[in-house]
């Protein structure tokens, strides 16, 4: 049986739980509302705070597909929208010539027809299974180009597609769509104007404790705390690009595979590749600075020695 859709910013928040999603009171509103209103919700926030996540666990919470089209510069409609099938095609009419077909117009109907349309993500989210429609995830968006953010503008207005050789696609009932973007580029007013905005940032340090306890509760409090503390610290400081959940969830995994219960500085220096990606953040940290942020992290922890 499919599960029924929250009815509450409660009921959401268990959603979201229950598939060990930790969300503050504001996010649980806005996918709330979007459910309930039937409006895209649009999620912006740094890399690795939990935003393509949000999708992954409401389509599993839900028993829904989820539809992924993933963006990126050059996105156009063949990848994002449909294609034809033009070696099925040719295959048909070589068939057909060969039976003695002479009535091009017919065999123009027949191959442009649904059976040779090859459908991508946004046609595919038009189309509801058994279980409902899906869960349409847009990842990314600020990585596509301005074109393709302005046809999506219409696809979301209507919830409809035109192919011009067939006609027009669309939904009976909408998808439960979700846009993210890492804010790399600012996406046009009139877009998030069709969607509920939410914004999610780096969760506080009792929030990031629980999202580690749930999603690797094999690890120590004691050193899920320790990794939350540094962490905390480290996003304090002066980096490119700081660490985000995705790195704090990372690396306490990698300290489990190394069989560490604690941190300590040679660990930590080790280590540090996984939670910054960038040379000058790794030069500006490790070495002194690391050893440093530890000693802060431990002492606001109390752990002896620190």
């Amino acid at each position: 049986m499919t599960p029924a859709l929250p009815d509450s910013v409660d009921a959401t928040l268990e959603l979201l739980a229950g598939e060990r999603y930790i969300a503050d009171r504001s996010l649980g509103t806005a996918l709330y509302l979007s459910i309930a209103l039937g409006k895209p919700l649009f999620l912006e926030g740094e890399a690795g705070v939990g935003k393509t996540e949000v999708a992954k666990v409401l389509a599993s919470g839900l028993g829904r597909r989820l539809i992924r089209l993933q963006c990126y510069e050059g996105l156009d409609l063949s990848s994002a929208v449909y294609e034809w099938n033009y070696a099925r095609q040719m295959i048909e009419i070589r068939l057909a010539e060969a039976a003695g077909e002479t009535d091009r117009e017919r065999m123009g109907r027949d191959v442009f027809s649904e059976r040779f349309l090859i459908k991508r993500p946004l046609l595919e989210a038009l189309e509801a299974g058994a279980e409902g429609p899906p869960v349409l995830l847009i990842d990314e968006l600020d990585r596509s180009d301005e074109p393709f953010e302005a046809f999506l503008l219409e696809v979301l207005s209507d919830f409809q597609v035109s192919v011009p050789e067939i006609g027009i696609f669309r939904a009976e009932v909408p998808p439960f769509v979700i846009v993210t973007s890492n804010r790399t580029r600012e996406v046009h007013d009139a877009l998030k104007r069709r969607c509920l905005y939410h914004w999610i940032d780096y969760p506080d340090a009792e929030r990031e404790l629980e999202i580690l306890r749930a999603r690797i509760p094999e690890a120590t409090e004691g050193l899920t705390r320790q990794v939350v503390a540094f962490v905390q610290r480290m996003r304090d400081r002066d980096l490119f690009k700081l660490p985000g959940v995705a790195e704090s969830l990372d690396w306490t995994r990698a300290l489990l595979v190394l069989d560490r219960s604690e941190l300590d500085p040679s660990t930590v220096n080790d280590t540090l590749g996984v939670l910054l990606k960038y040379e000058d953040d790794l030069a500006a940290v490790r070495g002194e600075e690391a050893a440093r942020i530890l000693d802060e992290a431990q002492g606001e922890l109390g752990v002896p020695g620190s």
